[in-house]
């Protein structure tokens, strides 16, 4: 008797395609879950990554404020430096000025006199300072 040799054959090869027949599915269903399982990581790692920047423009706010009162904090610190010296240098000029007026008052006042003279070649007065003379000695009244 002719034995089939195809049905022995697809006989044989039966339990070895079954297998894997099996094994292709178990496969794609893990490649499924994988793919879902990757969508997943995904959208909770775009998830994070917003939380993330918008943490960043919340804190970059902070950030800009806080640097914007260390700066002013800075520059009212050395205008209150410039200040103070400003003070010190005025009233430095002040005390000058005022030291060295009642001598140039004298100077101006004698140049004047001298620049008038006193009409009939009298020797020109003593000038004044705060409205006594230099010596000390009140003034004599003229004729009047």
């Amino acid at each position: 008797m002719p034995a089939d040799r195809s049905a022995e054959a697809a006989a044989e090869l039966q339990p070895p395609l079954a297998l894997l027949e099996r094994a292709e599915a178990e496969a794609r269903a893990v490649r499924e879950q994988a793919a879902r399982d990757a969508a997943s990581v995904r959208a909770e790692a775009a998830r994070q990554a917003e939380e993330i920047v918008e943490q960043a423009r919340v804190r970059a706010h902070e950030v800009r404020a806080e640097a914007a009162v260390r700066t002013r904090r800075s520059a009212e610190a050395e205008a209150a430096v410039l200040l103070r010296d400003a003070e010190r240098e005025a009233t430095r000029v002040c005390r000058r000025a005022a030291a060295r007026t009642p001598a140039l008052v004298d100077r101006v006042a004698a140049l004047v006199l001298e620049e008038l003279g006193t009409g009939e070649g009298a020797p020109p007065r003593a000038p004044t300072r705060n409205g006594q003379p230099r010596n000390g000695q009140p003034e004599e009244e003229g004729p009047t």
